[in-house]
């Protein structure tokens, strides 16, 4: 089955051909089913898949949250106009995964989407229901994170990171095992993106007032867990 990509605003819709003839269902919100709709009595008819990634033209970066509740740590690229420092940051902090390059065309975008969709099918890894560390749960097969009752909208990074930390519960895992696994070893990650990213899923985790989970120990890494783990002696 081709992998479904929702298409958000004109510029993104006007790749629906490029993107079908490339082995992708490109889908536009009009044939999304409305939330928590059902199909008529009686119907047999399967419901239609959600999509695996998101393109979203330059100027949606307000909709990417609601993006995040709806279809979970899923890859959002989002279009901008020019490939600039402060586009880039935006592109960040804005909650989406990536950019693609409107000037460009097609090609770059399809090598970044293919990136993602490759890191997800590579990394998904649901050999176990869920995952649980005190009121956190994670549940790999439907890449969902709960915090007590409260569902969080996680970027396909952060989703990543805190699975990472998950697997590893109540053990710290060192900067340089996250920068392997997460980041591929990528020489432009060795600065400071991983507290980065530790800081945008403190942020998400504790939005409610929760207790603290994700530790730092200095000069080792980071941890998962309930308690903060004693530094090892050197």
């Amino acid at each position: 089955m081709s992998p479904v990509v929702l298409l958000v605003g004109a510029e993104a819709e006007l790749l629906a051909s490029r993107l079908e003839v490339s082995g992708y269902a490109p889908l536009r919100p009009s044939q999304l089913p409305v939330p928590g709709s059902a199909g008529p009595p009686g119907s047999a008819e399967p419901q239609a898949p959600g999509p695996e990634a998101v393109i979203l033209s330059p100027g949606s970066d307000r909709q990417i949250a609601a993006l995040r509740q709806r279809w979970g740590a899923i890859p959002l690229l989002l279009g901008i106009e020019q490939d600039t420092v402060a586009n880039r940051c935006r592109t960040l902090n804005s909650g989406a995964d990536d950019f693609w390059l409107c000037s460009l065309g097609p090609s770059d975008l399809l090598t970044r989407l293919r990136l993602h969709l490759n890191l997800n099918l590579n990394r998904r890894g649901a050999a176990a229901a869920w995952l649980q560390v005190a009121d956190l749960r994670l549940i790999p097969s439907s890449r969902q994170v709960k915090r007590g009752q409260r569902t969080l909208a996680l970027t396909a990074r952060e989703y990543e990171l805190l699975l990472l930390l998950a697997r590893h519960r109540d053990a710290v895992v060192s900067r340089e095992q996250i920068l392997s696994e997460i980041w591929d070893d990528q020489p432009s990650s060795a600065s400071n993106v991983i507290e980065v990213y530790v800081r945008y899923l403190r942020q998400k985790l504790e939005e409610g007032g929760e207790d603290r989970l994700l530790h730092t120990v200095r000069g080792e890494g980071y941890c998962l867990g309930e308690t903060r783990p004693p530094r090892q002696s050197r």
